[in-house]
């Protein structure tokens, strides 16, 4: 749908058509299953951890604090664009979603992602305290520090998006209305201004690496002074003991950024616009649900809490 300007003989555009994968026409309900399952199991892998360091007293210690809002997290981020993926299968790939509705999911996706580069990288922090400074951990890492460190990532979060935004808000959409994305994501919405965007890309691209570059270098540097700190443990039983407590974020932070940075640097060419929408599906879909799973299967407290409230429950 087009709305028209009375100063103009082109139109503002109100509505926009999510192509999604409808190129695929004849795997669409095999695809629709598919992800409807992602779904199910991203939801109640993360509301499941969620719950276990809510009510698990054993699991009341800053590294399941920082996990729990990151799967507080996963449940927005995937909530945000799953459900509009399904609609646009269900709809043969042509799933129209206002200019509006476009901006917010847009908005959310941004905020939520920037926040996730922070949190991943408290978590690293709280990980290279307890490994490399283990006797500082309990003065360190505190209850007040942690809760400044998860509401400096939420807010950080939302500053460059806020910023983006409103750039956006500023450019004049008039035609085609086809985004070739299955989510509303920056440059396939830019693609379809007639706006000048020279300047609100070359602002967003500064707001992304102030806003992305930190935390991704904090993340690095942690790691690199944790594997060299338990490189100098004597016994292999001890280095296997330490680099299970951060193995498993450390999967989780290279599935993020290594699939972000694949998406973002390669370029932005029709031959492979198909090659960066399944990129996306790592970080927008795959890893919100690679992250309990990940937690669960691979650590001993999760699994020994899950354990417990299945028992309490078959005793009820």
């Amino acid at each position: 749908m087009a709305k028209a300007k009375p100063d103009s003989n082109q139109t503002d555009l109100t509505e926009f058509l999510l192509l999604g994968f409808g190129e695929l026409e004849d795997w669409q309900l095999l695809l629709f299953l598919l992800f409807l399952l992602i779904y199910m199991v991203t939801m109640v892998g993360n509301i499941l951890i969620v719950v276990l360091v809510v009510i698990d007293r054993h699991l009341h210690t800053p590294m399941y604090f920082f996990l729990g809002n990151l799967s507080c997290l996963e449940i927005c981020y995937s909530s945000n664009i799953l459900p509009m993926m399904l609609a646009n299968l269900l709809n043969g790939g042509r799933k129209p979603i206002s200019a509006t509705g476009c901006m917010i999911q847009y908005y959310f996706f941004g905020f939520l992602a920037a926040s996730e580069c922070y949190l991943l990288a408290a978590m690293s922090y709280d990980r290279y305290v307890a490994i490399c400074n283990p006797l500082l951990y309990a003065t360190h890492m505190n209850s007040k520090v942690c809760l400044q460190l998860i509401a400096g990532s939420w807010i950080c979060g939302s500053l460059a998006i806020n910023i983006t935004i409103y750039l956006m808000h500023q450019l004049r959409f008039c035609g085609p209305n086809q985004i070739n994305h299955f989510f509303c994501d920056f440059n396939p919405i830019l693609r379809l201004s007639c706006s000048d965007t020279r300047m609100t890309k070359l602002l967003t691209t500064f707001l992304a690496a102030v806003c992305s570059l930190p935390p991704f270098l904090l993340t690095l540097a942690t790691y690199v002074y944790i594997v060299s700190t338990i490189m100098r443990i004597p016994s292999v039983t001890g280095r296997q003991k330490a680099f299970s407590t951060c193995s498993s974020h450390l999967i989780v932070v290279s599935i993020f950024y290594g699939t972000i940075m694949i998406v973002y640097m390669l370029p932005k060419t029709e031959a492979l616009r198909d090659l960066n929408k399944v990129f996306s599906l790592f970080y927008t879909v795959l890893t919100p649900l690679f992250n309990p799973l990940i937690y669960s299967l691979r650590n001993r407290e999760v699994k020994e809490a899950f354990r417990k409230i299945v028992a309490k429950w078959c005793v009820f």
